[in-house]
């Protein structure tokens, strides 16, 4: 009877053994057979239809603010060329530790005294030693730099806040497991495409000393983010002989001349006349009515506010 009882509490072990084991890879499967299902589902499908275009714009957007990130900046820097570094010295000689030098446009390997003295004046090292020109042609593409990247920062909250209020809106026809486990995924279905919302577009310079030997180094980075653009620009404008007629009429357009237009226009965009308040996650710019490429200068009579679809048409064209 013993026996019997000792065979019976054995299955019913590796029964429960077998249930316990399998359970994880039946509710898995069965997450991915209704997740299937669902998003193949009638339901699903006139939900996405629904709200397409409002996801249309909302990438349409966000590929405007990754172009706008992506602004580069022709500093001028010399190519000295290309070479091939072979180390032939006997054992005891070879320096294995430079191998590990960066050679880069934005990489400067230098003295430990130079290292130091970027730390103390980075925005004249910078231009010493990448070849950065103070003239007029640098000022304007640094300055439509920084508004650019002004616009990247304040696209990037809006576009946030415009894909938060289109979720909100169906927030009601979203199935409770859906929203707590598979939001991302669900996302992606809807359509939505990703988005950045990381800093690195921001310029780096840097400069690196390796001693001989590998064994010590200095390490010097300048981020040029909105905060340090604005001071540059201050800094080129210093050292620039302006034409004498230019110099009385130009100004610098910095984060407080970009928001004095915006003021001015009272967030309106003067071609469409869209505004802020009627549509709180528009993006607007700053534009130059007569570009820069084509003779026009930075002043307050030559800028405009423009809604960025109206901004991307509009282009390099003179439109008055």
């Amino acid at each position: 009877m013993n026996d019997i009882y000792e065979i019976l509490l054995d299955i019913n072990f590796y029964i429960i053994f077998t249930i316990i084991l399998l359970f994880p890879i039946l509710l898995l499967i069965s997450w991915c057979l209704y997740k299937e299902l669902y998003y193949r589902s009638k339901k699903f499908k006139n939900l996405k239809n629904s709200i397409e275009n409002y996801i249309s714009n909302c990438n349409e957007l966000n590929k405007y603010i990754d172009e706008l990130s992506n602004t580069y900046i022709e500093i001028n820097r010399l190519d000295y060329g290309s070479s091939i570094y072979i180390d032939n010295s006997r054992y005891n000689y070879k320096r294995p530790k430079l191998k590990n030098k960066i050679y880069a446009p934005y990489i400067y390997n230098c003295s430990r005294t130079v290292c130091d003295n970027a730390r103390k004046q980075p925005f004249k090292y910078i231009c010493k030693y990448f070849n950065i020109k103070s003239d007029e042609e640098t000022l304007d593409k640094f300055e439509t730099v920084l508004n650019n990247f002004e616009t990247v920062e304040q696209g990037k909250v809006l576009l946030k806040a415009e894909k938060l209020d289109i979720l909100n809106s169906i927030e009601d026809k979203i199935p409770f497991l859906i929203k707590k486990i598979n939001n991302q995924e669900f996302e992606e279905n809807l359509g939505f495409e990703e988005i950045n919302f990381n800093d690195t577009y921001f310029p780096r310079y840097i400069f690196q000393y390796i001693s001989p030997g590998g064994n010590s180094s200095l390490y010097c980075e300048i981020i040029m983010n909105i905060d340090n653009l604005n001071k540059f620009i201050t800094y080129l404008s210093e050292n620039i002989k302006f034409k004498k007629s230019i110099k009385k009429q130009r100004i610098l357009m910095t984060s407080t001349l970009r928001k004095q237009i915006l003021d001015r226009d009272k967030y309106t965009c003067q071609y469409c006349g869209l505004s802020s308040q009627e549509e709180p996650n528009l993006l607007l710019e700053i534009d130059h009515i007569i570009p820069i490429s084509k003779g026009g200068i930075t002043i307050t009579d030559n800028l405009q506010t423009l809604c960025w679809r109206c901004n991307r048409k509009k282009g390099s064209k003179i439109i008055l």
